[in-house]
């Protein structure tokens, strides 16, 4: 007992800070950069972001997010990302699908022109769409005698924000589907299968895990958007204002308060559900 005491103390001498800070010591030079990187491009700004929030105190932080122009905001930002994003994964399958599968004039243009949302000013691609889909636009003209309007209303923000977000999807698939065997899917119709029991048992679990990253890119990515959205919709309050427009008016207003609550909800609801993909991306990848 006598001899066991001393290693005890000596053990138990080491803090966690000196653990840590050792460790940081030791760490390779490729782990020392990425964690300051993450600490000044993502972990500070949010960290500060949320510290800034908690100063107005519980009641009032309360008060403002769940305003119900906040709540309203929430519904029209989350609900037409989630629903763009979906409708995305489906139709980004199927352009995945054609440009790998098939051989066809201008493809190349085609397969370039996926990632025009990319590279084309977000600003623009309101503009372009607010002219495309107004009553005397190209689609919007041919819309509107059926009593049907997009440009600025709530399905018109949906529309921006599939237009933004459909090369996420259509480029996670795409890489997946060029490294499946086709002996695989041959193999299955040897078998008596029929192509939709081929795409549904065969095809589609593998592509899954993709087809799920592909959609939390999208739908991460139409909740952040701004650009595209301020010029197609009608920014009307209960109607189809989206919650980072009003994060902007707020900012315009001096309510540098109300800005930052409405922001951290947005951050801590993106965030759970972005974990909630997450599980069940991985939880889709156990059937692979």
């Amino acid at each position: 007992m006598a001899v066991s005491s001393p290693s005890f103390r000596r053990t138990s001498s080491h803090s966690p800070g000196k653990v840590l800070l050792t460790s940081l010591i030791h760490m390779p030079w490729t782990w020392r950069i990425m964690l300051g990187y993450l600490l000044v491009m993502l972990i500070m700004p949010v960290t500060a972001m949320l510290l800034r929030a908690a100063t107005v105190g519980p009641a009032e932080f309360w008060r403002i997010a769940t305003s119900p122009l906040a709540l309203s905001t929430y519904d029209v930002t989350f609900t037409t990302s989630l629903i763009a994003a979906l409708i995305d994964g489906v139709f980004g399958v199927l352009i995945a699908w054609v440009l790998v599968r098939y051989d066809f004039p201008l493809k190349r243009f085609i397969d370039a022109s996926i990632d025009l949302p990319f590279a084309l000013p977000t600003a623009v691609a309101g503009l372009t769409l607010a002219t495309v889909y107004s009553n005397n636009g190209w689609i919007g003209s041919l819309l509107a005698p059926l009593g049907i309007k997009i440009a600025f209303t709530r399905l018109g923000v949906g529309i921006a924000m599939m237009f933004i977000s459909l090369p996420f999807v259509v480029r996670t698939v795409q890489p997946v589907l060029m490294q499946m065997e086709r002996e695989i899917e041959e193999a299955a119709w040897s078998l008596g299968a029929s192509p939709l029991q081929t795409f549904w048992r065969v095809i589609l679990p593998p592509l899954f895990p993709a087809i799920l990253t592909g959609v939390a890119l999208g739908f991460s990515r139409a909740v952040g958007e701004y650009g595209s959205t301020v010029i197609i919709s009608s920014n009307t309050p209960f109607r189809d204002l989206i919650a980072p427009i009003l994060i902007f008016q707020r900012l315009e207003q001096y309510d540098y308060a109300g800005a930052t609550v409405i922001g951290a909800v947005l951050l801590l609801i993106s965030l759970v559900m972005l974990l909630i993909i997450n599980f069940i991306q991985a939880w889709g990848k156990q059937y692979d």
